[in-house]
């Protein structure tokens, strides 16, 4: 029988403001498929090239498979997928996704990012504050000591959100993926905990970025 307690940092909801990271639900079809298919000029362009139409893979009925294979990934402690939610006016909103996955334990403890967010609440933050507490729950809570992310060099808003935590660019990875109908390069970045630990987190470091800026 699974026992959460033997995968380290699963479930976890991860809060910062309105920001909120939590396991899915059953419940979150409807909504996850709403913001995908409203999303799907800003999201088809950046994901990986899968068979079928983008209003059939995002309806309420293909998430059932997307949650059992999140709930399949973490109960393995292969992954750490959240539903990123905003909380406004006594309100819950599922506005992106982020999972740290592939993670692999044992001498390597490491593991890739992968996030979008809804078109609708970019620029606002969301997105840097979502990957700032998944990345110090990594770390700290998951056991991890590296975690990575690989976004094409055209994706400038994606970019942008790990150059803004500090990761550091570290390889161009030619043709590595097959998105949009053709392999394309990405750039990949990457952050130790060591390097976390420097900034006192990176929730710390986006904190005094946001109150320099404002």
């Amino acid at each position: 029988m699974f026992n959460p307690e033997n995968v380290p940092g699963w479930p976890a909801e991860l809060v910062d403001g309105p920001v909120l990271l939590r396991p899915y639900r059953r419940s979150d079809a409807a909504a996850w498929s709403e913001v995908r298919r409203a999303n799907r000029e800003w999201l088809a362009p950046w994901e990986s090239s899968v068979p079928g139409g983008w209003h059939e893979l995002n309806s309420p009925a293909a998430f059932r498979w997307v949650h059992r294979d999140q709930r399949r990934s973490a109960r393995a402690g292969e992954g750490l997928p959240f539903a990123v939610c905003l909380r406004e006016g006594g309100r819950e909103r599922l506005v992106g996704h982020l999972n740290v996955g592939n993670i692999v334990r044992r001498a390597f403890c490491s593991g890739y990012v992968g996030y979008w967010v809804d078109s609708r609440v970019a620029g606002r933050g969301v997105m840097p504050t979502a990957l700032a507490l998944a990345v110090d729950h990594a770390f700290d809570v998951a056991g991890l000591h590296r975690v990575e992310v690989n976004i094409r060099p055209e994706n400038r808003p994606s970019r942008r959100v790990v150059e803004k935590l500090g990761f550091r660019e570290e390889a161009y990875h030619v043709r590595y993926m097959h998105i949009d109908g053709a392999w394309r390069d990405h750039i990949g970045y990457a952050m130790t905990s060591e390097e976390a630990a420097a900034e006192g987190g990176l929730l710390a470091r986006w904190r005094r970025i946001r109150t320099t800026a404002g």
